[in-house]
């Protein structure tokens, strides 16, 4: 365990707790709504602070980022517990233990022991120039994110030659929150100067689907969205595509202009969606259902939109938004051809279109 950072102490060993949206005011012995935040004798502790429930090496496309690093390895790793209850969640094994140990008595706390220096130690090891703090929502484990994130940029990987994009040599080790949007102010502005990207979810763009499917509000997830844009954050936004839930051509379009608004750079990853935990019934999201939402984002103006969880031809690919030129060429989540990395090898410029020069936003 580990006492909370984000915390107030109210009257009558109460804590009021300020690490997500829901600000939960918790008597002492009790846990807040994500299970893994206690108060104990009118003290705020994290009871997931170093144990690492799921850990695994994967490629950034993964996250999803497009964007940022691509063709890059990236550590992941996550706790159990979250402060969303979706009924779609795809990883609910762990998200979820807390909640569905409670309902037979049981903590559900549980992970294998892992230091913030281990966990550091681990990407320099198989060489991985970035951290994900994902597989559930970072925020509720954010003592141990921060504490990773800060020793991870006072980190530079070891070898002479890393696998970045770019080819850059002994680069700080980069951090990235892959995040379901619900941090508060002070969260954001605590994790500010160690995290590079956010991958953030927009579920839905309506009150009822966050109320009723995920057991939170929409509104704090804008405000979060243009607080971390405004934070200078590199951002990219994913959303699941559930059948007869938010799949309807109002909502995915004010979803397009949403964030078009803030920025038609951010790139809008429309994810297909597969029977999973308590929403079994619903079938998976159809292929026209998908390319609609494609055809939405790019009408909303925006410069990037990809298709995620279905092959489909060109659908993955990143273009010039100016001349349409084919730059970066994606299957699945490896990539076939990155033609701002050759450009870079002849000019140098990493984020620039070969054919008209126009500047390509990211982080390449």
């Amino acid at each position: 365990m580990k006492e909370c950072y984000l915390y107030d102490k109210q009257k009558n060993k109460i804590v009021k707790c300020n690490a997500c949206s829901h600000r939960c005011t918790i008597a002492d012995g009790k846990v807040g709504i994500c299970g893994v935040r206690k108060n104990i004798d009118g003290k705020l502790y994290s009871l997931v602070y170093g144990k690492t429930a799921a850990f695994n090496i994967d490629p950034i496309e993964k996250k999803p980022l497009f964007h940022f690093m691509p063709n890059t390895k990236i550590l992941s790793f996550g706790t159990v517990g979250c402060n969303f209850r979706c009924s779609f969640c795809q990883n609910w094994e762990i998200s979820q233990a807390p909640r569905e140990a409670a309902r037979n008595g049981r903590d559900g706390i549980f992970g294998e022991e892992m230091s913030p220096e281990e966990i550091v130690n681990m990407a320099v090891k198989n060489n991985c120039p970035s951290i994900a703090y994902t597989y559930n929502e970072p925020a509720i484990f954010i003592e141990y994110a921060f504490d990773t994130a800060k020793l991870a940029h006072e980190t530079k990987l070891t070898d002479a030659k890393t696998n970045t994009a770019n080819g850059d040599a002994m680069d700080i080790i980069k951090n990235i929150y892959v995040s379901n949007g619900y941090e508060t102010k002070e969260a954001l502005e605590l994790m500010k100067p160690y995290i590079d990207a956010m991958n953030i979810d927009l579920k839905s763009f309506s009150e009822e689907f966050y109320k009723e499917v995920c057991g939170a509000k929409l509104a704090p997830v804008l405000e979060t969205i243009k607080r971390a844009h405004d934070l200078g954050f590199w951002i990219e936004i994913t959303t699941l595509i559930i059948p007869g839930k938010n799949d309807s051509e109002k909502e995915l379009t004010k979803i397009a202009e949403f964030i078009a608004s803030i920025d038609k750079n951010i790139p809008w990853h429309v994810s297909r969606f597969f029977p999973m935990y308590q929403m079994l019934e619903v079938i998976p999201t159809p292929e026209k259902t998908l390319l609609k939402a494609y055809d939405i984002g790019k009408k909303a103006g925006l410069n990037y939109v990809y298709v995620g969880n279905l092959l489909l031809d060109s659908k993955e690919n990143t273009y010039c938004p100016k001349c349409n030129e084919l730059l970066i060429k994606r299957h699945g989540f490896a990539i076939m051809e990155n033609k701002l990395v050759k450009e870079s090898a002849k000019s140098k410029s990493k984020d620039t279109c070969p054919k008209c020069k126009t500047k390509i936003a990211g982080v390449f």
